[in-house]
């Protein structure tokens, strides 16, 4: 089994930055893409940012592309998301999840992927 847990959101102020941590645990594989997905109410959920855990090769969301840095730390099983110049549009309940099928890149959609965090929620508001 796998287990995903974030932490690191919090209530920030316009224009102010937050770093996400999501640290994996349990069953280990060889390759896997990890990628950060937000939901905000009323909304679906929607992919932000992910990586491939082999290269460290990410790919973002426009929404969030020169803002936002995703990263991962072997040695921790660890995968991060830098948040700058944050914008009340960017408030949501923010999800890590892994994708184990890394033939087809970094996928968007969220139901590619098959495990997933507790969410961590991110309030940016003045």
């Amino acid at each position: 089994q796998v287990q995903l847990v974030e932490s690191g959101g919090g209530l920030v102020q316009p224009g102010g930055s937050l770093r996400l941590s999501c640290a994996v645990s349990g069953r280990t594989f060889s390759s896997y893409i990890m990628g950060w997905f937000r939901q905000a109410p009323g909304k679906e959920r929607e992919f932000v940012a992910g990586v491939r855990w082999s290269t460290g090769s990410p790919r973002y969301a426009d929404a969030v592309s020169g803002r936002f840095t995703i990263s991962r730390d072997n040695a921790k099983n660890t995968v991060y998301l830098q948040m700058n110049s944050l914008k009340p549009e960017d408030t949501a309940v923010y999800y890590c999840a892994l994708d184990l099928f890394v033939n087809s890149g970094i996928r968007t959609t969220y139901s590619a992927y098959g495990y997933w965090g507790q969410g961590t929620q991110v309030t940016v508001s003045s």
